[in-house]
């Protein structure tokens, strides 16, 4: 209300005596609480948006027990209602629909704004993942009595930077070194269920959306540059941008000074950084030769290093990649970046090349739907062919790990099995070297140094051994094989089926690709496929790739190493309701052109159980969407559209309502036939008058 003073000053030296009593070291807004957490706060965009730094009003630095240390974020407001700014849901709202900075609001309300700095902490810094975020609120009643409230939040990388409250607190007790690790103890508690982590990977799936085709329209338009170059790019400044903890520094923007030196320009620069990244990060030397020989076309080759007002083009898209995408790319956790990278760069172009056309990288919910369809859990051993940017393999470590950390509860065993998941039960190969970049990244992120993901042709070259690391030439055991192949190979891409399936054993398959191929299509490989292996399910898919690629999908799901049965049972799913609305607007994001409409998750998990544990678990899908039936050992009868029962017996309501059709029809008649002898009737008689 205009005219009501401030009393922010009165409430901030409230906080600070109530540290001060508990004698706790704090550091006010220009102190410096130590090297790290200042950058953080100068790299991150200010609260009121743009460069500038961060000044936060209290800041501490508190230890538990176990000498775990926690930054501790304060930040005062003194008027009515400024302590925190909640959406409809009842969350902190520091984004805008758009999800993109709410910048209004961080500056305007007390935890709002403490929330924004501990995330700064988080995305900024390698060594603070877990921040307590509180914010203090005063304002004086009518009698000039001082009331003060406060909102406390835990907020961690853990939970995708998602605040959580803690508890309701009247002061800053719960900081005294007496309370503090009972505090902690309510804190540890807090961590995301995974309905609420999957409802935020979708946002930040959405931000990585938006901030990408920001990016890409700006390497477009403004700055020239060749889409071909641009997936390389975004890569190699990822990797300089990331560093390696406690051994290389992560590229700053000032790093880049715009020289034409040949060993000082801006793209030399930048492949030293990616060059230590690869090295530290352990890649074979061989895999770490092939991305630096790639991406020097980019940064070393191209001129992009060439400065026109003092700025190289390359500083200029990592001033942006630096700001923009790693601090999203960093709280992303189990998401396929890259393969969200790659769909962005090309949405913006037609490619003539056909082969390149043939690429089509799968949505997340697909990969995840046929890793459960394969039943990946922590012992699987799962590969993947034509790997792409390795969304399945993302998918399967995902469930893989949270199976190891639901059964596993000695911390010592837990933390070996993941190593052992990340190193030797992934597997992927990938032909096309851009794509296999993205691969290499995407698996790095998720901290298996990409060991297993190879840069071959696995029709050609590849014999179903390890190649690298403490396995190599050792046969990987695969039991899963996850695959959605180049629809332009043989057999519609079932060669590729029929390779990887020669070398298992036992276990299963899912493959994503054109329907028609279980049609008679793809013989003779489904025939053959039927010799050694069972079909269990086939699954007619939405229009997943709208925009993408003009082909009607479908899921096949074997058992391996069982020959086809033909008593065997096989479950026919249609999924053209997936609960998915879809458009195909290039400059829309995904919360535009992919919308939950109609229970969407649900309909996904159906799917996986219905084929899983059978028809019981039948709830969204009618029985007309779903059959059981036999197939021929042809290979020739695979899809849901050949086993579909049209029945052309008549119901007693079908008879009814013909003879009630009949009947009208007779009615009518014999009126109108009354008409016209009345109307005949009526002339006669004018006629004899005359």
């Amino acid at each position: 209300m205009a005219g009501i003073k401030s009393v922010e000053e009165k409430v901030e030296d409230i906080a600070k005596e109530g540290i001060k009593k508990y004698h706790l070291k704090y550091y006010a807004k220009t102190e410096s609480i130590n090297s790290e957490i200042d950058n953080a706060m100068k790299k991150a965009p200010s609260k009121i948006g743009g460069s500038g730094g961060n000044y936060p009003d209290i800041r501490l630095l508190l230890k538990t027990e176990t000498n775990k240390t926690y930054p501790i974020i304060i930040e005062v407001k003194g008027a009515r209602d400024k302590l925190e700014k909640l959406n409809a849901q009842g969350e902190i709202e520091n984004l805008t629909a758009k999800g993109e900075p709410n910048y209004q609001n961080i500056n305007g309300f007390a935890v709002n704004g403490a929330l924004h700095y501990a995330n700064a902490i988080i995305d900024f810094t390698q060594s603070y993942k877990e921040v307590i975020a509180i914010g203090i609120n005063g304002y004086e009643e009518a009698d000039n009595t001082l009331k003060t409230e406060t909102g406390v939040y835990y907020v961690s990388a853990d939970n995708l930077g998602v605040p959580k409250k803690v508890a309701e607190f009247s002061d800053l007790s719960f900081l005294a070194p007496s309370n503090f690790d009972a505090f902690i103890k309510k804190v540890e508690l807090l961590k995301l269920s995974p309905d609420e982590l999957e409802a935020q990977n979708r946002k930040k799936e959405e931000q990585i959306e938006t901030s990408l085709k920001s990016l890409n329209q700006s390497m477009q338009d403004d700055l020239k540059i060749s889409v071909g170059s641009r997936v390389e790019l975004i890569v190699g400044m990822i990797m300089a941008g990331l560093g390696v903890k406690n051994k290389v520094a992560p590229l700053e923007i000032t790093d880049l000074k715009g020289d034409i030196g040949q060993n000082t320009n801006d793209g030399k620069i930048i492949m030293n950084k990616i060059s230590d990244f690869l090295t530290e990060r352990e890649l074979p030397q061989e895999k770490k030769d092939m991305i630096i020989n790639d991406l020097s076309r980019v940064f070393v080759y191209s001129g992009l290093y060439n400065p026109e007002n003092s700025e190289s083009k390359l500083k200029t898209v990592y001033t942006r990649v630096k700001n923009e995408i790693l601090p999203i790319f960093k709280s992303s956790h189990h998401l396929d970046f890259t393969g969200k990278l790659f769909n962005v760069l090309n949405e913006w172009v037609d490619i003539p090349d056909s082969d390149k056309n043939d690429v089509v990288l799968t949505p997340r919910y697909v990969t995840m739907m046929m890793a459960k369809l394969a039943k990946v859990d922590r012992n699987s051993f799962v590969w993947d062919y034509a790997a792409g940017s390795a969304g399945f393999l993302i998918s399967s470590m995902k469930l893989m790990l949270e199976d190891a950390e639901a059964n596993i509860k000695s911390p010592g065993e837990l933390e070996r099995k993941k190593a052992e998941i990340r190193y030797k039960q992934l597997l992927g190969i990938e032909k096309r070297s851009d794509i296999y970049l993205l691969a290499v990244l995407n698996m790095i992120l998720m901290d298996d140094g990409s060991t297993n993901i190879l840069h071959k042709d696995s029709l050609t070259e590849y014999e179903g051994m390890y190649e690298q690391g403490t396995e190599k030439d050792k046969l990987f055991p695969a039991d899963v094989f996850l695959l959605n192949p180049p629809y332009s190979a043989d057999g519609k891409g079932f060669v590729f089926v029929k390779k990887a399936l020669e070398k298992m054993t036992n276990g299963r398959a899912a493959i994503l690709i054109q329907e028609n191929a279980g049609s008679g299509n793809a013989l003779p490989y489904t025939k053959e496929l039927l010799q050694r292996n069972t079909l269990l399910a086939s699954i007619h898919m939405a229009d997943i790739f709208r925009g993408k690629a003009g082909v009607q999908t479908a899921v096949y799901v074997f058992e391996v190493g069982k020959k086809h049965d033909l008593k065997q049972t096989v479950k026919f799913i249609d999924m053209s309701n997936d609960g998915y609305s879809r458009q195909n607007r290039k400059k829309s994001g995904l919360d535009v052109n992919l919308r939950n409409t109609g229970n969407a998750d649900e309909r996904y998990q159906e799917v996986v159980d219905i084929v899983n544990f059978g028809k019981k678990y039948l709830k969204y899908y009618t029985e007309e969407e779903y059959i059981e039936d036999t197939i021929t050992l042809e290979g020739n009868d695979w899809t849901f559209s050949q086993h579909k029962k049209i029945d052309t017996i008549p119901t007693e309501e079908d008879f009814m309502k013909v003879v009630s059709d009949y009947l009208a029809w007779e009615v009518g008649r014999v009126l109108k036939g009354e008409a016209e002898n009345a109307a005949a009737g009526t002339s006669d008689t004018a006629l004899k008058k005359t």
